[in-house]
């Protein structure tokens, strides 16, 4: 085999490889999307007690239900830094609208109907700008009081069970060229009657 042929083979090989590499939904923006923190707080609580994980009380003492909410820490790191000795800085044209999201819950034990083992996903919107030099921070509904009275979280009030869960929860936006830009964080959430 020739060189020039061992030299095709190995760059085929190589942008192969780089093609299932990399963060896949961050689009052609010059800037990646990336999820510093990612936390939540039971709806009874007071919003100033965040954690890592969310205990989701389907009832509470009085017989009412509350929507969990979720708090979200983002900043953006540019693709291409430079080089050393020549950092690329990033500029306002770099800067991402995050305008919706979307929470996808699962099970930690597999079974993933919607419904039937887990809440329903949903759509909901929300209007952020993460700047290029900073860092940005939004709540939102990570579990929304509906939920509650449907199933399979509204047997939880009265059969003493829980389910585990994962909640995947997805960022959408543009950058200032009007690039797609989303990030993807996890949490998880315990569904249980806590109160009673």
């Amino acid at each position: 085999m020739s060189t020039k042929s061992i030299t095709c083979a190995l760059l085929t090989a190589l942008s192969l490889a780089a093609a299932g590499c990399g963060v896949s939904e961050q689009g052609r923006a010059p800037a990646v999307v990336r999820i510093d923190a990612l936390d939540a707080a039971a709806g009874a609580a007071t919003l100033g007690t965040f954690g890592g994980s969310l205990h989701s009380d389907v009832a509470t003492n009085t017989g009412g239900a509350f929507t969990d909410v979720g708090r979200v820490t983002l900043s953006l790191v540019l693709r291409d830094p430079g080089s050393p000795g020549v950092a690329n800085t990033p500029s306002e044209l770099n800067s991402v609208t995050i305008t919706h999201y979307r929470v996808v819950y699962r099970r930690t034990d597999g079974r993933n109907v919607e419904g039937v083992d887990v809440p329903f996903a949903f759509d909901s919107g929300m209007t952020i700008t993460v700047s290029a030099t900073g860092q940005g921070q939004q709540t939102f509904d990570l579990v929304r009081i509906s939920a509650k009275f449907e199933a399979p979280l509204r047997a939880l009030a009265s059969n003493n069970q829980g389910i585990d869960t994962i909640a995947d929860v997805t960022f959408y936006g543009k950058d200032m060229h009007n690039n797609d830009v989303a990030v993807t964080g996890s949490i998880g959430i315990a569904f249980a009657n806590f109160a009673g």
